[in-house]
């Protein structure tokens, strides 16, 4: 089984409002709303590709109960912690030309839940792999992901690691199973800019040698590169098609990648269905739908899905 732990979900509303100013009553021409967040995310796109997965984290409020019930309609598996006080944040992005994003801050998690959570990760055995994705938030502690990692060290589970900076690089010495920085991500934890995949190379290389087993770096429209844990090095062009929408394009990258890993033992295969999946979400309204996938995969030559 596939594990998420989102610590902070929540309801993403987006509107479209043409001609947006400030200071005056505007108008929505299009909405719609998502339970999101980045290992919410990861689960959901596991489902449209097929694969099941357990969405952990912490839920609050009503919004909470209205992420859930989302989850539950996209069949999503969930076992979240309640939490008493507050709510699941809402993050708002105004469409409008350019976007502008409001994000929620989420309800202040104690301790006590922190270690409810730990009781719910010690279920996870040798058999199952972790995500974790995304920022801390304020009210947690910075070593969140490093606390997690040595709690469940020794046990044989695969984690993933999508966080950016020293999220990121403090964990590698618990060797994570693959991480996931974008070429951004990558050239600011080294003080460089990285533009081709051939240059994010020997920066993924250094990861490894800190401890990471796999790197995946993406580029955006520029597609990734992906260094394995035996040394093999693949990079893949972004598919053709227009992109409408980015975000959770990493997390279904990373969703992807899993899915084809657990299917098929064979990480470059994994790498190119991770890649069309990231291409797949960024290329549609919503995340990636296994259809979509396909089709983007056929762009290559491949069926690896079936």
């Amino acid at each position: 089984m596939i594990y998420t732990v989102t610590f902070n979900p929540s309801l993403d509303y987006i509107v479209d409002v043409p001609g947006f100013e400030t200071d005056k009553v505007n108008r929505t021409s299009k909405e719609m709303l998502f339970p999101g967040g980045k290992g919410v995310n990861v689960s959901i796109v596991l489902k449209h590709l097929g694969e099941e997965s357990t969405a952990l984290g912490f839920t609050a409020g009503f919004t909470g109960s209205e992420i859930e019930r989302l989850l539950r309609k996209e069949e999503v598996k969930t076992d979240f912690i309640p939490v008493p006080n507050g709510f699941s944040r809402i993050n708002m992005k105004i469409r409008s030309g350019v976007e502008t994003e409001v994000n929620g801050q989420g309800p202040a998690i104690s301790e006590m839940e922190i270690k409810e959570l730990y009781r719910h990760l010690d279920h996870l055995t040798s058999d199952d792999t972790l995500v974790l994705a995304g920022s801390i938030p304020s009210v947690m502690p910075e070593t969140m992901y490093m606390d997690i990692m040595k709690h469940l060290e020794g046990r044989g589970i695969r984690i993933a690691v999508d966080a950016t900076r020293d999220l990121l690089m403090n964990v590698l010495p618990l060797h994570p199973f693959v991480v996931k920085p974008n070429h951004h991500e990558l050239g600011e934890i080294f003080g460089l800019e990285i533009n081709t995949w051939e240059e994010a190379v020997p920066y993924a290389k250094k990861l490894q040698e800190k401890g990471a087993v796999n790197v995946i770096v993406s580029m955006g429209s520029k597609g990734a590169m992906m260094v394995t844990e035996n040394g093999d090095v693949f990079h893949a062009p972004s598919a053709e098609g227009k992109v409408l929408n980015t975000v959770g394009a990493g997390d279904s990258f990373v969703a992807g990648f899993l899915y084809g890993y657990n299917k098929f033992g064979d990480y470059e295969k994994a790498f190119n269905i991770g890649n069309c999946t990231g291409g797949a979400s960024a290329q549609s309204e919503t995340l990636a739908s296994r259809e979509k996938v396909k089709e983007l995969l056929a762009q290559f030559g491949r069926n690896d899905l079936d």
